[in-house]
């Protein structure tokens, strides 16, 4: 018996880089020869403006990095104020699109900045100043964006929290990070219905004292509990105030300031902030973005995720925004009042790159393409990936779907730690492949290990490592490092872990099969839930799965799979018999699923990850964990109904 992962799947599908689109790339095939040092020297040159000038490249104590030493700058002036000073004022920053379909707005850059410097004018006169911890905990209006960069003016570091979080969530980050000032709304919307946030915001700070200021944005015009000496509305507070830069001018800070923290679980109950600071960070996410999603001045570019975990951060704020890009920023969900309402979206934008998470795909397959064939989506010329592997078949169906069967889709794979995108294809360059992430992104030096730390040759599964440092890369958990060290150091000594499987086929590319911890342990044989999800999506009447192990005497763990079909059709012995076979056929009889639960919805969180922690405590018969951030707690509970009376292989 082995610790290492098989590698089973098999995709042979390629599609080469269109002609048209290579030639005039930002990515170019001699970028892959450079010098990681070379490379990031360059463009830490070319994508951020410095007050001060870096005069070194990198520190590296491992497992600790500094990037752009003696570098001084700030990350409101580079997402916002040198777009003005360059007279790009009137350029479009945001196309916003609230839930209610009579509700948007434009926001040039021009407009971004006398938002922010007005806001940031208003979080001094509550004396917040350089290095003032601020919480934000908002939706999806244009005040979280203007609410991040106006803490960046000041030098204020921020720790936004997502709108679906509890009371208790949210305590615990501001206890955590010291936050003395909150940004809330009174309410969001959330498929027609108000959600309060102000009243959990509330109770959030009856357990965070430290807590002296509170700022709510009106959204729904509900109504909400204000405390006196405490709490002050946005829009009344910032209307005093001046907008004009030279009021407020963006604080100097060093390369290596905070600029935010951003919560992610763990392995225990607390959840790790990771630390993320401003240069490397900065130049991080801009080279990746303009590179990977081939930003043109024309760009109309929509990144449909939240803000509030960080592929918002990374590729809605900071990103995006230093590379002076037009996006589109929508507050709702994709089934709002319709299943079109994103090609709607799209079409009446124009939005030419859309970056958006897997599962959100294979929604969109389940309820079928004839709602995207209802808009004009010729203007896409890229669709990217984000979140989890992507399974071919989603991947083919969103080309040829969404992307008239002619577009690049990078599959990206990174994480909140990695700050940036790491492993993906450069479209224009990579010759594309269902499901594969390809190669690391220049600069980025990745490997996979066996159990025992040493390279798998082609071919073979096994742990994601990162062999080199990244100036996005996490400057450690706050006020942990013991457990910054055990979590990321101390597998694999010298390199950081990733903590998710991965395949390298013939060619050199890569393929993530999860987190090591969905792998599961079938007989000895380590086998990855993606490969298990792959193999049944690749079924023509199956829309989505997920993919779990439960315990079993005989096996150690048998594999139990949760299936969505399309069309909204229920289950039945005679197709789960099928679809076992199907499994087999595709990747082998051991990793055929014991047992197949048929449902009309997985569990998911608000961003659109598919909650596997809670189908294990279904197929185990646990008590449920934490179901907070789940889109709709209902759907778990009829799962467990639907799991009891499941039918099980003898």
């Amino acid at each position: 018996m082995t610790d290492d992962i098989a590698a089973l799947f098999v995709e042979h599908r390629t599609y080469p880089p269109p002609p048209g689109f290579a030639a005039s790339a930002n990515a170019q095939p001699d970028i892959y020869d450079e010098d990681p040092d070379e490379f990031w020297t360059r463009e830490g040159h070319e994508r951020v403006s410095w007050f001060t000038p870096f005069d070194e490249l990198k520190e590296w104590n491992p497992p600790y990095a500094k990037w752009y030493l003696g570098g001084v700058l700030n990350a409101c002036y580079n997402c916002v104020d040198r777009h003005v000073e360059a007279g790009a004022g009137e350029q479009v920053a945001y196309y916003w699109e609230g839930e209610p379909v009579d509700e948007r707005q434009v926001l040039t850059y021009a407009d971004l900045q006398h938002s922010v410097v007005r806001f940031a004018n208003t979080l001094k006169r509550l004396g917040v100043g350089k290095g003032t911890a601020v919480a934000i905990y908002l939706g999806m209006v244009p005040e979280l964006p203007i609410a991040m960069l106006a803490c960046a003016r000041l030098g204020a570091p921020h720790t936004v929290v997502f709108g679906g979080f509890s009371a208790d969530s949210l305590s615990g980050r501001m206890n955590d990070m010291g936050c003395e000032v909150l940004v809330t709304q009174d309410e969001a919307w959330r498929r027609g219905r108000p959600v309060a946030l102000k009243k959990t915001a509330d109770e959030a700070m009856d357990a965070a004292p430290g807590v002296r200021s509170c700022v709510v944005v009106r959204r729904t015009g509900g109504e909400v509990s204000m405390t006196e000496g405490r709490d002050v509305y946005y829009h009344e507070a910032s209307a005093a105030e001046s907008d004009d830069p030279a009021s407020c001018p963006c604080e100097p800070v060093e390369a290596e300031d905070l600029l935010f923290l951003m919560y992610t679980s763990g392995t225990t109950a607390k959840p790790k902030g990771i630390v993320h600071t401003t240069a490397g960070y900065l130049v991080g996410t801009a080279t990746t973005h303009h590179y990977i999603f081939d930003i043109k001045p024309d760009t109309v570019y929509w990144c449909a995720a939240d803000i509030g975990w960080i592929t918002g951060h990374s590729y809605i704020v900071y990103g995006p925004l230093c590379n002076r890009t037009t996006s589109v920023l929508y507050e709702g969900t994709p089934d709002f009042p319709d299943k079109d309402r994103w090609w709607e979206i799209v079409g009446r934008y124009g939005v030419t790159v859309l970056y958006t998470a897997p599962t959100a795909i294979r929604t969109h397959m389940k309820w079928g393409p004839e709602y995207a064939g209802r808009h004009d989506l010729s203007s896409l010329r890229l669709l990217g990936s984000v979140g989890e592997p992507i399974n071919p078949e989603a991947w083919v169906w969103y080309r040829k779907h969404i992307g008239a069967d002619a577009t690049p889709v990078v599959d990206t794979w990174w994480q909140t730690e990695t700050g940036m995108i790491m492993i993906t294809p450069l479209p224009g360059v990579t010759t594309l492949k269902p499901g594969s992430a390809t190669r690391p992104f220049p600069g980025v030096e990745a490997a996979v290990y066996n159990s025992e730390g040493k390279e798998v040759p082609p071919g073979a599964g096994g742990y994601l490592v990162l062999k080199r440092p990244w100036p996005s890369m996490l400057r450690g958990i706050f006020n942990d490092p013991e457990r910054y060290v055990e979590t990321y150091w101390s597998r694999f000594p010298g390199v950081y872990f990733a903590g998710d499987g991965v395949r390298i086929d013939e060619d050199g590319d890569l393929w993530l099969l999860g987190r090591v911890d969905d792998v599961m342990n079938v007989s000895g044989h380590r086998i990855s839930t993606i490969e298990v999800e792959s193999a049944l999506v690749d079924h023509p009447e199956v829309a989505e799965a997920a993919v779990c192990g439960r315990a079993d005497a005989m096996t150690g763990q048998a594999i139990v799979a949760y299936v969505t079909l399309k069309g909204g059709l229920d289950g039945s012995p005679g197709k789960l018999a099928e679809l076992r076979e199907h499994v087999a056929a595709k990747i082998g009889r051991i990793a055929m699923p014991a047992s197949i639960v048929f449902t009309p919805e997985l569990p998911k969180t608000r961003s659109g990850k598919i909650m596997r922690r809670l189908l294990r405590d279904v197929a185990d018969h646990r008590k449920l964990g934490d179901t907070t951030t789940l889109a709709d707690p209902a759907v778990v509970e009829e799962i467990q109904a639907r799991a009891a009376g499941d039918v099980k292989e003898e």
